[in-house]
């Protein structure tokens, strides 16, 4: 019995089975919650020392199909904008003086009820195998015609059509594929992000995920793997801090020259809905594309959500947590490694659109008062990969011709959004004018979070995040840079050359070479 209790299965039978008062015929079911026992008999038999058992079991209808393990869906055929809003009917009047946290529940209560009144989720037996994009109509006749000529073959032995068919499928197939991918590569040429990522599929295809055996053992490893990840580089960045000769200075003290948010219009909140991408978490009472497509009627309710925030300083304590995902980093490496993994976060949407309201505001402040480093090409409109590979083949050009020769060294900050400092860039933001509600806000969004990990169904326990920002966010590439502005100084002050592109730093020293 301990061996099937760790393999997911329970036995159901509650009564004995024989006619000696022995249980003896067992029947057991996953631990999954899908299937249940409604009804249980047990008769004797006259002509047998066993008793008869039966069973009425629930089972879902699709449990079976598929082949592959449950998962809970919402049918999208079912998400009938126009129903949603009926489902909704009239939204309850929200008062801006109620705490935010309180609108932001009352706004999740609303949209879950709405979702499950027109599409309840259902359990679903995902499909191991995926149909391939390339697969046209004409080749899935043409697969039909082969193996039925397959089936003549067996019985006359004649191979001339057979053949023949198998090499005319076998063209139209590499065909087919290489027409596709060609489409593919040619769709993408002027994006240069979506090309690598497409190059890469094609050069090495994703591999069909496993299931893990004990996937709440796993999410906890995986939670505290990261965790103790981040902690381990925190330590050792302060004991290096504690062994430096002399104290660090202090950033110097600036006026207020920002102590609140501008608040936002129905109109504004409409082109920030608009300018977020339709990215779901876990943690939505709905589908984010849902919300985007009857945003109309929801623009009023939104607009005193977000400006409850602004006014109170406060980011709603049910938009910090983040759901995480592991990925394999490449698809060749160990998979029962840890380390192999790479954590994708996921945030809440309506963070994320509380977030670019106050990242356009925030980015204004900056341009007006040119805050950040100049040699910083990461994150920032105007600037990108070209910029920062220009401005440091010039750098080195330029000393290439005055004969001097170059050292150059490259640099990248291990789990650099993670490992951040709240006290450190919180003076950060006060010493460059922020203040108020608007420093008090930027503080409330960074503290208090907290991450879970995610497989399948399954999640960990949520796990308190003492430092970094959030990945995934609207707002943390634009904190990161904030926190890394003195870091140009500093390396400028040693008479080194830099440029930045986020967390990788490229550092030039340029000498005249030996006579």
């Amino acid at each position: 019995m301990a061996a099937m209790t760790t393999m997911g299965l329970s036995q159901v039978i509650s009564g004995p089975t024989h006619q000696a008062g022995h249980t003896l015929d067992l029947v057991f079911i996953a631990d999954s919650g899908l299937v249940g026992v409604e009804e249980q008999t047990i008769l004797p038999l006259s002509w047998s020392d066993h008793h008869l058992v039966t069973l009425r079991l629930t089972v879902p209808t699709n449990l079976c199909r598929g082949g592959g393990p449950i998962k809970m869906v919402r049918p999208r055929r079912l998400m009938d904008p126009d129903g949603f809003l009926r489902s909704l009917g009239d939204l309850p009047v929200i008062d801006a003086d109620d705490p935010v946290d309180v609108l932001v529940d009352r706004y999740n209560s609303e949209m879950a009820r709405a979702i499950d009144t027109i599409a309840p989720e259902r359990p679903l037996s995902t499909r191991r195998r995926t149909r391939a994009p390339w697969f046209t109509r004409e080749l899935a006749v043409m697969k039909r015609s082969r193996r039925g000529l397959e089936c003549s073959w067996r019985r006359t032995r004649r191979v001339s059509d057979r053949t023949r068919a198998i090499r005319a499928y076998s063209a139209a197939l590499r065909a087919a594929r290489k027409a596709f991918s060609a489409a593919r590569i040619a769709s993408a040429i002027n994006r240069p992000t979506e090309l690598f990522r497409v190059v890469g599929e094609l050069l090495h295809p994703p591999q069909g995920e496993e299931t893990p055996d004990n996937p709440a053992t796993q999410c906890s490893d995986f939670a505290h793997f990261f965790a103790d990840k981040v902690a381990r580089i925190r330590s050792e960045l302060d004991t290096g801090v504690s062994a430096m000769p002399g104290e660090v200075p202090e950033a110097s003290v600036c006026p207020i020259l920002m102590d609140s948010f501008r608040l936002v219009r129905p109109d504004d909140v409409d082109k920030f809905l608009g300018a977020t991408r339709a990215t779901t978490c876990s943690l939505d009472p709905c589908p984010s594309w849902l919300i985007k497509l009857t945003r109309g009627d929801l623009l009023i309710w939104l607009e005193k959500i977000i400006n409850s925030s602004l006014e109170q300083g406060i980011f709603p304590s049910s938009l910090k947590q983040a759901v995480i995902t592991p990925f394999l980093k490449k698809a060749s490496l160990d998979p029962s490694t840890l380390n192999n993994y790479r954590p994708i976060s996921n945030l809440p949407f309506l963070g994320k659109v509380l977030e670019r309201v106050v990242a356009s505001q925030l980015q204004g402040f900056l341009d007006d008062t040119d805050f950040l480093d100049h040699s910083q090409s990461g994150f920032r409109p105007g600037h990108s990969t070209e910029t920062a590979l220009v401005a440091l083949v010039n750098d080195l050009h330029r000393e290439l011709d005055r004969g001097s020769v170059s050292l150059l060294v490259l640099l990248d900050i291990s789990a650099a959004f993670d490992t951040i400092d709240h006290g450190i860039l919180l003076g950060r933001l006060s010493g460059m004018g922020l203040g108020g509600t608007a420093l008090q806000w930027l503080q409330s969004f960074l503290e208090g979070r907290s991450q879970m990990v995610k497989l399948g169904d399954t999640c960990s326990d949520p796990w308190l995040l003492t430092c970094g920002v959030p990945q995934g966010s609207i707002l943390s590439p634009m904190l990161f840079n904030i926190y890394m502005k003195p870091l140009g100084e500093v390396i400028r002050s040693f008479g080194v050359g830099c440029h930045l592109y986020a967390d990788d730093t490229q550092l030039y020293y340029s000498f005249p070479p030996n006579p």
